[in-house]
């Protein structure tokens, strides 16, 4: 059977380190405040100037030489992000024109953090079909040049940092589904009425005004990124606990045959949450927002990249993925690494 393999893995974060302490100087927080609730101890942010095209091209040419290839060998981009390089073309488009690859298909995909489950769905059932042989996945951004840097902001600012990450996906035809590596399979859910508990109002058109962005918008710091905290943690915990619950049902193995956990890097809170719920022992959960924050569709990759360079995900290893994001956006994916 053809199935979706990933032959690379990648990630990049700009070389700008902003400590909790380097927080405290422009908000009023502080580093154990910081810590108690999210275990985030730093995050890096972009220079003036590094767009979020700009990291993924890194992210991605790191997968590329992960993988030895080279960029003509791809077919398809798929990118999440929800801080795209401009309001519109799609990013892809000007990652695609900086790997050099003209005339193959790139795709945008706007799912938050949730973005890479659904990019990797997408990718697997292009390959399965047959459609497309080698794609890249990629999730990047730049939270840092659309944050409310004052006090109103606080709560958000602190939790989001810079970074990218990438995956590569070459079809493979399984002939031992038990030890060959490739995606098994997952879920994926929305439910919109969650939408406002997790969002940025403007620009946008359904803000019922003649311009999408005026001195009003801007003053009310509508253009920054607004979070019910609480709803979203009962939330994350609870979306995320069932879809991988779900995911791993679905696949016939249970919490003692994966071999590492990934989970969107939101709250460090939220993952002991689930893992604790689900029985999960700490030493299979591969966390990294103590380093980079929330990099939301990064968090993943990024974090199956510094996996890799430390040893801590190797061929052959049973792996388990799990989101929730704006929107809200949930799911669970399973793969053989």
């Amino acid at each position: 059977m053809l199935r979706a393999e990933i032959i690379g893995v990648g990630s990049y974060v700009p070389e700008r380190v902003l400590t909790n302490f380097d927080m405290e100087k422009f908000l009023d927080t502080s580093d154990e405040w910081i810590r108690k609730r999210t275990g985030i101890e730093q995050r890096h942010w972009a220079a003036v100037g590094q767009s979020t095209s700009d990291l993924a091209l890194q992210a991605s040419q790191d997968a590329l030489k992960s993988a030895g290839l080279s960029a003509t060998d791809l077919d398809m981009i798929i990118f999440a992000t929800l801080t795209p390089d401009h309001f519109f073309p799609g990013t892809g488009c000007f990652l695609q024109e900086k790997l050099g690859v003209a005339g193959i298909a790139t795709l945008d995909i706007r799912q938050q953090c949730t973005g890479f489950l659904y990019g990797l769905s997408i990718a697997d059932h292009f390959i399965r079909c047959g459609t497309y042989k080698k794609i890249l996945l990629v999730g990047s951004e730049v939270h840092s040049s659309g944050l409310d840097r004052t006090t109103r902001g606080r709560d958000v600012t602190v939790l989001f940092g810079d970074g990218s990450g990438a995956v590569i996906l070459s079809a493979k035809e399984v002939r031992n589904p038990e030890k060959d590596s490739f995606v098994l399979g997952g879920e994926l859910h929305a439910d919109g009425r969650g939408a406002k508990e997790l969002w940025v109002p403007a620009p946008g058109s359904a803000l019922g005004r003649a311009d999408r962005v005026d001195h009003e918008v801007l003053e009310a710091g509508l253009h920054y990124p607004q979070m019910n905290g609480k709803k979203v943690f009962i939330a994350a915990v609870t979306k995320m606990a069932e879809s991988l619950t779900n995911c791993l049902e679905e696949h016939g193995v249970t919490v003692q045959d994966v071999d590492r956990f990934f989970f969107h890097q939101a709250n460090l809170r939220i993952n002991d949450a689930v893992a604790e719920q689900l029985s999960i022992p700490r030493e299979k959960v591969f966390n990294t927002i103590q380093k980079f924050g929330n990099t939301t569709a990064a968090t993943i990759p990024l974090g199956m990249h510094e996996a890799l360079k430390a040893g801590e995900l190797k061929k052959g290893m049973l792996v388990a993925l799990a989101a929730f994001g704006s929107g809200y956006t949930w799911g669970a994916s399973l793969l053989r690494y």
